[in-house]
């Protein structure tokens, strides 16, 4: 069986050495010709929006088809020519059309016979779904032949049984003729693009329940979008798009790492080229923005190279990377402030991403960004909420890295500054140490780790600092003695006020966030977690009294056991409440149950003896005794 794909159009048409020209010919193109006419004659303004220019798409036919057969009728020429090609042939044939009932009034009808692999391009479903997808916008209307149907009532054929029986009651009430409801099928054609598209509309014109029906329609979703964007760029290059950012983020979780999600379809003189792109039209950061770019200064046979290489879309990516942003930082400027926040919901994690990616855009990411504070563990605040709550005399942008909104108000690092009323962010989220590091600054101001070691809140008494140092300058050295290279160094800290001491990060380390980050990825290097781990520095509060009586140990009895036990017991607490994860968890549990049992020795009525873990029992050799003889005396 033999299946064909017949098309026509009421075109022009060709002559016999017009079909010898343009189809005997390969790379003959008569679209280049009349592009050429129409440029040397005084109708050179008018539109030339024209595809097909380079003679070869004709034969993409036989890749389908094993014969393929054009049946064409021009003006100029009485007569109706039919050319015909074989796949397999080096040469074509043109005859006369002597068959009336294949007359056709004028232009062409091109049908292809398809090889018995390729019969699935007959279904009428089939050829409907391409035009839709590679011809929905070109500038001509498309017609396909389609099954379509409507509902009637019919007459049903009665039982005889049945028949009978409604005879006999025919006397008491009028009979009634039994119907069903059936679909009588015929063939029609159907429009099945649209000859104007929307984004050459001028966008004063189209209404916002057209834009969420475009969105809605084109990407199959069922949610209007936060925001959309219909612009045309003019200049070095031209090219018109329409953008949209979607309502909810896609439900796979990795599609912010993969950015292949065919959220742009390119269009080149509104035919459709591809949505399959890898980062050439956005950055992967945006890859959930989605919309159509139409193009004219592109050649259809655009291909991944070409995308790559090409100056125009280098050009066309910052153009629509700005009108992203743009479009973003409108829905930060919209009077429902939930929506920004069911956009950051979504999509925060991506721009997170595009601070690590994207050094050239900084300034347009940073005011997007949205973090926990101190002062708005509720609410998140941005950038410029922060600067604006500054103190007269702050200088830095002060931060925390944590797990968690409790985890980060609860850590030592941060008593002195909630002491003085400065605001603290809040970065709970696995990605924002890397992406804040990256900021570096905003608006001149420095990010600063109060994680890290010194710490320059900007109220420093060198007078006062001196006598501290001399007073517990001894204990420093005493502590640093027990703890060996377990600490880099042993200071006098200026952001405790509660809590006795805290284990700070170097500056150029990790802190103890990222240390516990690195170290549950699964692929990371264990080799590099030395390395990179950064010098810990042991801070001591002066006024507690837990230092002060350490104090007084170090200058009375320095190698007093229970000092020194309590100095690494004190070490392991700020290994804990600092954010880092003790070596040894049990080692520090039975400290903790041995000062608990010192503590509650006594109490309660209570008198058991504390053991420490370290104490070994003596142990004793039993005496043997042998049993006595019966009349030996007794001893």
């Amino acid at each position: 069986m033999t299946f064909n794909v017949p098309s026509r159009d009421t075109g022009i048409g060709m002559t016999r050495q017009e079909l010898v020209d343009c189809l005997g010919t390969i790379a003959q193109s008569g679209t280049a010709k009349f592009l050429k006419a129409l440029k040397e004659s005084k109708d050179a303004g008018a539109d030339s929006n024209l595809i097909g220019q380079f003679g070869v798409g004709f034969y993409s036919a036989f890749l389908v088809s094993e014969r393929v057969e054009v049946s064409t009728k021009s003006p100029k020429s009485d007569k109706q020519y039919v050319w015909e090609g074989e796949a397999n042939s080096s040469s074509y044939t043109i005859r006369e059309e002597t068959d009336p009932s294949k007359h056709i009034p004028r232009g062409t009808r091109l049908t292809l016979y398809l090889k018995r692999d390729d019969k699935g391009f007959a279904h009428p479903e089939r050829i409907q779904r391409l035009v839709q997808n590679y011809s929905q916008f070109v500038s001509f209307p498309i017609y396909t032949w389609q099954e379509k149907g409507y509902t009637k009532e019919v007459e049903v054929d009665e039982d005889p049984a049945e028949a009978k029986k409604d005879d006999q009651d025919e006397k008491t009430e009028p009979k009634k003729k039994k119907t069903k409801t059936v679909v009588e099928k015929y063939w029609d054609w159907e429009l099945t693009n649209e000859t104007q598209p929307l984004w050459l509309r001028n966008p004063k014109e189209v209404t916002t329940e057209e834009y969420n029906e475009f969105h809605k329609k084109t990407f199959n979703e069922y949610l209007e979008p936060l925001a959309s964007s219909h612009f045309t760029t003019e200049g070095e290059v031209e090219f018109r798009s329409v953008l949209y950012v979607p309502s909810i983020a896609p439900t796979a979780k990795d599609d912010i790492v993969n950015p292949k999600t065919k959220n742009i379809r390119l269009y080149v003189k509104r035919v459709f080229i591809s949505d399959d792109f890898d980062g050439e039209l956005f950055p992967r950061y945006l890859s959930f923005i989605k919309g159509v770019v139409d193009s004219n200064d592109l050649p259809l046979n655009v291909s991944r190279e070409i995308l790559q290489e090409s100056r125009i879309v280098r050009i066309m990516r910052k153009r629509l990377v700005r009108k992203a942003f743009d479009m973003i930082l409108g829905i930060t400027m919209s009077e429902n402030r939930d929506d920004y926040a069911r956009f950051w919901e979504n999509f925060g994690k991506h721009l997170k991403l595009g601070c690590i990616e994207d050094r050239e855009n900084h300034k347009r990411i940073a005011p997007l960004l949205r973090f926990f504070s101190s002062q708005s563990e509720e609410d998140m605040i941005s950038f410029d909420e922060y600067v604006e709550n500054m103190k007269p005399d702050q200088k830095d942008i002060y931060y925390i890295a944590a797990d968690s909104v409790t985890s980060a108000k609860n850590a030592p690092f941060l008593e002195k500054l909630v002491e003085k009323d400065i605001e603290v962010l809040f970065l709970v989220d696995p990605i924002d140490e890397v992406a804040i590091q990256n900021l570096k600054s905003y608006k001149e101001k420095n990010f600063v780790d109060i994680s890290k070691e010194d710490l320059d809140l900007g109220d420093k008494n060198e007078e006062k600092e001196k006598e501290i140092k001399q007073e517990f300058g001894q204990t420093c050295e005493w502590i640093k003695k027990r703890l060996g290279d377990k600490v880099a160094s042993v200071q006098i800290s200026s952001r405790l006020s509660t809590s006795p001491c805290v284990l700070a990060s170097g500056k150029f380390g990790w802190s103890a966030n990222m240390e516990r980050l690195m170290k549950a990825q699964t692929v990371g290097d264990t080799s590099s977690l030395e390395f990179m781990r950064s010098r810990r520095v042991f801070e001591i509060n002066p006024d507690h009294p837990i230092i002060q009586t350490l104090n007084a140990a170090c200058k009375s009895n320095p190698n007093d056991e229970e000092a020194l036990r309590a100095v690494d017991l004190l070490y392991d607490a700020a290994l804990v409440s600092s954010g880092f994860t003790p070596e040894s968890p049990a080692q520090l549990g039975g400290k903790i149950y041995e000062m608990m049992g010192m503590a509650l020795s006594g109490r309660w009525g209570t008198s058991a003896q504390v053991v420490p873990p370290s104490h070994v029992p003596e142990t004793f050799e039993a005496e043997v005794v042998e049993p006595a003889e019966a009349g030996s005396p007794k001893l």
